[in-house]
């Protein structure tokens, strides 16, 4: 379906450049009241060194930019993952990195989560990157030393839900993606689990007919993700859920549209 751009050669194999993984996201929120909700959409998994460039006439229906990741401005997504790992003292000596994110689509495109699982040359897992996209258009990183099972635990600090404040903790199981898709993330705070996301998908060859089937059964998927996200909110503001001011913090800020 695709060709692709970057640096491919390797010393060992490579796996496949990218798949599509078909999933059903779902939100859970405990406290102060429950409510949850689920959607059905597609994601990306893709080597950052091998981006797939669809032939020009479908190639509105997936594209991927700098300028969604990081700080935008980087000369690709692979340069700003690497500038933000060089802040926190990692080289990955030009290891693999695959990548879990939506494209853009139709010149759109809303990632909540996109994930980064690093590599070095030999092909060991260094850290995972989770990056953080809120509906406000700002995006923030945290790095994570998953455990092998895929799990870490870090402190949030980042405003994500105007019905959260930023505080308590994210227990994450992240492990790199293979036949299956199993990502769960949940909040804690001093109440307990506060919220739970869990994404859930299987592997897809990502080949043209695999890709148009998969957009025409989820027309602008990023959008529908954006407007589910703020449908949802909405809901909640009339069910009179408190909102908690948006802080304004110096954190990674960049356009996501």
């Amino acid at each position: 379906m695709t060709r692709t751009e970057g640096p491919a050669a390797r010393t060992a194999p490579a796996p496949p450049a990218a798949a599509l993984y078909e999933c059903v996201i779902t939100h859970a929120r405990t406290t102060p009241l429950r409510h949850s909700f689920r959607h059905r959409t597609y994601l990306w998994c893709v080597d950052l060194d091998r981006l797939p460039v669809l032939p020009l006439p479908v190639r509105p229906l997936a594209r991927f930019d700098a300028r969604d990741h990081f700080t935008g401005d980087a000369g690709s997504i692979r340069a700003g993952l690497d500038a933000y790992l060089a802040t926190c003292g990692i080289d990955l000596a030009g290891g693999r990195v695959t990548m879990l994110a939506h494209a853009r689509v139709f010149g759109f495109v809303f990632n909540p989560l996109s994930v980064y699982w690093c590599h070095n040359p030999s092909g060991a897992l260094v850290c995972v990157v989770a990056e953080v996209h809120n509906t406000y258009g700002q995006r923030h990183c945290y790095l994570l030393c998953t455990d092998g099972a895929g799990e870490a635990e870090v402190d949030k600090d980042f405003y994500v839900s105007p019905f959260f404040a930023v505080e308590g903790r994210y227990r994450m199981r992240l492990p790199l993606p293979g036949e299956r898709l199993a990502l769960t993330v949940h909040l804690e705070n001093e109440n307990g689990r506060a919220f739970t996301a869990v994404v859930r998908g299987r592997r897809r060859p990502a080949t043209l007919p695999a890709l148009l089937s998969a957009a025409a059964r989820r027309p602008w998927s990023t959008l529908a993700v954006w407007a589910g996200i703020r449908s949802q909110g909405i809901r909640l503001l009339l069910r009179g859920l408190p909102v908690h001011p948006r802080p304004q913090p110096d954190l990674q800020e960049g356009p996501l549209s």
